[in-house]
């Protein structure tokens, strides 16, 4: 986990990528897959329901039947996205530059009484960004986050062969217990300090500014882009002109 120091340093990297045009990030599979000092996670509220049902409804059958722990359809996700409580719950999200949710997390509190109780974890990555670690760097922070907030205990309610969840639990420190098709891991987590609070604080500040610098560099490109097609309608249309 990075300290404060370090995560400053990186968003300076982060920065640094949002000047490059689109089309560069995406150049080859390498790139895709490294993994990056500085993953900027943004807490998600209700204006980002629509951005969630997208990235869901994008999962094939199988990562579903992963994520859900049975062969979830389109309605079933969308009631799953529409009783989504920001209120109690904490949704985590990793964007890309094109603003698309490429992976998120759901924190869900056992109930609003119970919060310094326990809590239950869930992810889901599309597959063109997995391999990037995204899915273990929004575990480390749903539990900061759930440390910072009183809970003693995450625990992750997934099926035995979803090995990657279960691997990230597990690199974690935590208990998995199988029952079958079924397995649970359950994490002890620590009291809150200083160090975790000042750490959240300044991961969330640096996730919401990389995600406003990436609303005004899309819409930057895209009024290139379209300063780009106006000039090439001109061309055309003064090259038929005829003289």
């Amino acid at each position: 986990m990075l300290d404060a120091t370090n995560i400053i340093k990186a968003s300076l990297e982060v920065g640094r990528e949002l000047l490059r045009p689109p089309h560069e990030s995406d150049s080859t599979p390498e790139q895709m897959r490294a993994i990056p000092l500085l993953v900027p996670i943004r807490s998600l509220g209700v204006n980002h329901r629509t951005r969630i049902a997208t990235h869901l409804l994008s999962l094939e059958p199988h990562d579903r039947y992963l994520r859900f722990g049975y062969m979830a359809q389109d309605e079933q996700i969308q009631r799953y996205v529409d009783g989504l409580n920001f209120d109690r719950d904490e949704i985590f999200g990793i964007y890309n530059r094109k603003l698309e949710l490429i992976a998120m997390a759901h924190l869900a509190y056992a109930s609003p009484e119970g919060q310094d109780a326990c809590a239950e974890f869930g992810v889901s990555v599309v597959p063109a960004a997995r391999g990037r670690g995204y899915g273990a760097r929004l575990f480390e922070r749903a539990a900061m986050h759930a440390t910072n907030d009183g809970v003693s205990l995450l625990f992750v309610h997934a099926l035995s062969e979803n090995a990657a969840m279960l691997k990230i639990a597990r690199n974690a420190g935590a208990r998995v217990e199988r029952d079958g098709t079924e397995s649970e891991a359950f994490l002890h987590l620590p009291q809150a300090t200083l160090d975790s609070q000042v750490t959240e604080l300044i991961e969330e500040q640096v996730a919401q500014t990389d995600y406003r610098i990436k609303v005004q560099a899309k819409q930057f490109w895209s009024f290139l882009a379209d300063l780009q097609n106006i000039r090439r309608d001109v061309i055309d249309g003064q090259a038929r002109t005829p003289p």
